[in-house]
């Protein structure tokens, strides 16, 4: 696949570079770069504190007459974030650092300081010690006595914990089985704990448990009449028969007729000749023989009904009616 960006770039046979006019720009001219503090400043301004790693737009310049070994330095421009006061820092190679110039003061330069004098002093005798062989074997004996005096105090010191740190191996291990024997009692406890939740928690469940099946228990449960005989049954029938008679449609309408002291005010026995009395006399003592027959046969099958014979004339009904309360008295008595 070919590139899609052009790399090389097409010169005519008849370009001249030195026809291109050079741009007349000043040594000093500034260029916006992008940068982040090299260390930790506060402004001199309103003391707001800047910390390492803090980004800026800043103006980048070179130093004039300043080089360090062919290198050039560089100024930076950079505002304060809260009062807008210009501060400024340059490179420097020498030390490989930023050295601040004004607007601000560096944080933690204290440390930077002593290092920098213990380079100075070192330095100072190491030229020394080059030209004055004397002063070599002075400070070699000087640096001798010195560390003699720092082991001498460094025993001392040893020698003092020493008295002062009475160490008791006894009290130690006491102290440390004891603390063994607490760390075991807790767990102990701490396991006795958890067994009586879980078995609280078992016994609870298993209460429910119970009382749900002792409900079910106490629950009446229909039982199964057991039938000694087959006839049994036929005479649970007849006893809600009895308990219950059914009413036939007539009676529903006219009523029955079947206790004396209703029939008392409504039969009225009417005065006939002789004739028509002992011809009504034989007709009731066959309707009464009859009415007694049905009657009997009635009670026998534990259903006292009336039963009313059919009739030519309303005297023969009447007398037939009184024939039937006659009948119902003497069964009776």
């Amino acid at each position: 696949m070919s590139e899609r960006k052009v790399l090389n770039k097409y010169y005519p046979p008849d370009f001249d570079p030195s026809k291109i006019p050079k741009l007349k720009l000043p040594k000093d001219r500034q260029y916006v770069v992008r940068l982040m503090a090299p260390f930790n400043m506060r402004c001199k301004t309103c003391g707001e504190y800047i910390y390492k790693g803090k980004k800026f737009n800043a103006r980048k310049e070179t130093v004039q007459n300043e080089v360090y070994l062919g290198l050039p330095i560089f100024r930076f421009y950079i505002k304060c974030t809260r009062c807008l006061a210009e501060i400024t820092f340059k490179t420097d190679p020498e030390n490989t650092d930023y050295a601040i110039e004004h607007g601000a003061t560096r944080n933690f330069q204290a440390e930077k300081l002593i290092e920098e004098e213990e380079k100075r002093v070192q330095k100072e005798r190491e030229e020394e010690e080059l030209n004055n062989p004397m002063k070599v074997l002075e400070n070699r004996t000087k640096d001798s006595k010195l560390e003699m005096e720092v082991l001498e105090n460094l025993q001392e010191l040893k020698d003092l914990n020493q008295r002062q740190a009475n160490v008791d191996f006894e009290a130690m291990l006491k102290l440390h089985k004891e603390y063994e024997q607490e760390l075991k009692r807790r767990q102990e406890e701490e396991d006795e704990k958890e067994m009586k939740a879980m078995l609280d928690q078992a016994n609870h469940s298993r209460r429910i448990v119970d009382s749900e099946s002792d409900e079910e228990e106490t629950k009446p449960h229909p039982r199964a009449v057991v039938k000694s005989r087959p006839t049994d049954i036929l005479d649970e029938v007849s006893e809600v028969q009895i308990k219950k008679p059914k009413m036939e449609s007539w009676e529903k309408s006219v009523g029955k007729l079947s206790t004396k002291s209703q029939l008392t005010g409504l039969v009225v026995m009417k005065k006939c000749p002789e004739k028509q009395q002992s011809g009504s006399e034989a007709q009731n003592n066959g309707t009464s023989s009859q009415n007694m027959d049905v009657f009997r046969s009635n009670s026998a099958g534990s259903k006292a009904q009336p039963v009313l014979m059919p009739s030519s004339s309303v005297a023969s009904s009447l007398s037939q009616l009184g024939a039937y309360s006659d009948s119902e008295s003497s069964s009776s008595d």
